[in-house]
């Protein structure tokens, strides 16, 4: 991998991709960094590596419950990152959009298509696993819907998705957001900084 790329992988389902998604958008511009966005299934990642939702794993434990959200607080706050809306039914099936996300990839169009995706999410408060909501959201954006879904439910995407998945398994994804940076791995969204400060280092 470049010294000067990161690879990101990241679920439009995990509400920490987003804020993590949204906040290295300000590394980007501070160091010029170029981040190729790596689209995986978490459902996938937790059955294979035997993994948890944090929500899920935090359920019986109410002040590490209490204090997740604080962080998230602190993050947004952090990041300025005032769009921020907790979905309300979260967790929320995102297959579809993840087999989106791929066809956006072939289509030239994937940073537009993560915009759309993570806003009707993250901030909109959207359902995207329905396929006409799918197809408006997108449409509202200027993308077209249709075509996305019609490819993303083809049987050479599906694969794809699977595989990709599973190739960032044997990487040692076990959660996201997961970052690689010099084949370096780096988890969750806090990490962000660290990269950054590391790459800044690395560039002097």
């Amino acid at each position: 991998m470049s010294l000067h790329s990161i690879d990101f992988y990241y679920d439009f389902g995990s509400p920490n991709a987003y804020l993590a998604w949204k906040a290295i958008q300000g590394t980007i511009s501070r160091t010029g960094i170029v981040v190729h966005m790596k689209p995986v299934l978490i459902g996938g990642i937790f059955k294979i590596t035997g993994n948890s939702p944090p929500w899920q794993l935090a359920a019986n434990i109410k002040p590490k419950l209490s204090y997740m959200e604080i962080e998230i607080k602190r993050f947004i706050a952090e990041h300025h990152l005032t769009k921020f809306k907790f979905n309300k039914i979260f967790p929320m099936n995102t297959l579809l959009a993840m087999r989106g996300a791929i066809v956006s990839q072939e289509l030239g169009i994937h940073n537009d298509y993560i915009s759309s995706m993570f806003k009707s999410i993250w901030e909109n408060n959207e359902d995207i696993s329905k396929p006409e909501n799918f197809i408006k959201l997108l449409n509202d954006d200027g993308i077209d819907g249709y075509k996305i879904l019609k490819a993303a439910n083809t049987k050479e995407i599906k694969e794809k998705l699977k595989e990709l998945t599973g190739k960032s398994i044997k990487r040692g994804v076990f959660g996201l957001p997961t970052f690689f940076w010099k084949d370096e791995i780096y988890f969750g969204k806090e990490c962000i900084s660290q990269i950054e400060i590391s790459i800044t280092s690395d560039n002097k």
